[in-house]
């Protein structure tokens, strides 16, 4: 790792320093944001852990998604903050591959976490009689746990090769944090290889998720037409709705960036998408989660009813 911290030294992000009255306005966003992020998604982790009704397979993964979200603003925008406040828009070389490394992991264990949790609703909906019997809780923590070891694996590929490639003095990304498409883009020798690997990585983390996603929404959504209940149509739109609006905003923005041709939009357009799945979207989790889940929103009335008895 020595080796590839001096080979490519600090870094200058660029960002959005070249529009200095937006980075006014996406300071105060951004920060507002993480906030929101930060309170947000410990409340559904601390509701999930202490309400034992929110002990089922769906609050499992849902936690470990929170996490995620955590980890993944946390990795990033302490540093976009800093950079928009002021005219220093450098970070370390220790600090750029710690974010590449991280902020790379969480993004692919998140990709693997919404497929699992696609197939948790598909089993809900469409196998609710052996439900519980196929979800176990056991099961569940493998499969969350499936989920984070591809994204380790992932980024220990990825950000690995990429750090190799020589850069031959430049240091300047057009981004505003250190990511794989940007950074191979510094590279000053023949990075065809490297698009290859990422375009594979992409198959097999972004598009073959995204196609998991939508056969299983294919069967519920097959499985729900037969229902003639109203009461049931209503269930099975909130058991699976939040899910769906959740892949659709974080799929939706990562997919236009990692699969459309770089050169297709510009550098703001890309950082903007990138801003939008990274940090607009974890924020909008929890309140999803929150204002679409009975369960949830219930669970939170224990508990405040619970902390003004003691």
């Amino acid at each position: 790792m020595s080796i590839c911290l001096n080979k490519w030294g600090g870094f200058i992000l660029l960002g959005f320093s070249d529009q200095p009255q937006l980075e006014i306005i996406l300071f105060v966003v951004v920060l507002i944001s993480y906030l929101l992020t930060l309170v947000g998604n410990t409340t559904i982790i601390l509701v999930s852990c202490l309400d034992s009704k929110l002990h089922t397979p769906m609050y499992i993964f849902l936690t470990n998604l929170s996490f995620l979200d955590l980890a993944l603003t946390t990795s990033i925008v302490p540093q976009l903050l800093w950079n928009l406040r002021g005219p220093a828009k450098t970070i370390t070389s220790t600090g750029c591959v710690l974010q590449l490394y991280v902020s790379l992991s969480l993004g692919s264990t998140e990709c693997v976490l919404l497929t699992i949790m696609a197939f948790d609703r598909y089993v809900a909906v469409c196998r609710p009689l052996n439900y519980t019997t196929v979800m176990h809780p056991s099961f569940c923590k493998t499969l969350a746990g499936i989920a984070w070891l591809s994204g380790v694996g992932n980024t220990l590929i990825q950000s690995t090769i990429t750090l190799r490639l020589p850069r031959c003095g430049h240091r300047h990304l057009h981004h505003f944090l250190c990511e794989v498409p940007a950074m191979i883009k510094l590279a000053c020798v023949d990075i065809h290889a490297n698009q290859v690997q990422l375009f594979v990585a992409t198959l097999v983390l972004l598009l073959l998720p995204m196609a998991l996603i939508s056969v299983s929404y294919g069967f519920i959504a097959h499985a729900v037409i037969k229902i003639k209940s109203s009461q049931a149509w209503r269930k099975a739109l909130g058991t699976c709705g939040s899910h769906l609006l959740v892949v659709s905003l974080y799929f939706g923005t990562s997919s236009v960036i990692y699969i459309q041709p770089q050169r297709s939009f510009g550098h703001s357009q890309g950082m903007f998408l990138t801003l939008f799945y990274t940090v607009v979207t974890p924020t909008l989790n929890p309140l999803i989660y929150t204002l679409r889940n009975k369960d949830v929103k219930g669970a939170l009335r224990r508990l405040l009813r619970r902390e003004q008895h003691f």
